[in-house]
């Protein structure tokens, strides 16, 4: 990812309903999100919700695809580690072993 994908990807989270969704396609893994039960389970309109899926879309955070008449969403999680290699790339002044604790506070784990 460049500068530009990374403000375009920043742009897209800095409004609250988009990073709503994002962290609940996130949260929602593999299975994904019909754009219904999004709008349903955040309490946003239907019309409200496809202008801010378009926004993640075009950003490449989400990516979706169509079962019959309904939309599935997904976090994509290309779009999401590209972004993450970007912000880290750099990190920590050549002392990679600093940035440990950030790279593990974010890795999932099982219980």
């Amino acid at each position: 990812m460049d500068i530009n994908g990374a403000v375009s990807a920043f742009g897209a989270l800095s409004q609250k309903t988009r990073l709503d969704v994002f962290r609940l396609l996130i949260a929602a893994g593999p299975e994904g999100m019909s754009a219904g039960d999004i709008g349903e389970t955040l309490g946003v309109r239907q019309n409200t919700m496809s202008a801010n899926l378009s926004v993640l879309l075009q950003a490449g955070l989400v990516r979706n695809t169509r079962e019959g008449r309904t939309v599935r969403y997904f976090a994509d999680l290309g779009g999401t580690g590209a972004l993450l290699t970007f912000l880290m790339s750099d990190c920590c002044g050549g002392h990679p072993e600093l940035c440990s604790q950030v790279i593990e506070s974010i890795t999932c784990r099982k219980s």
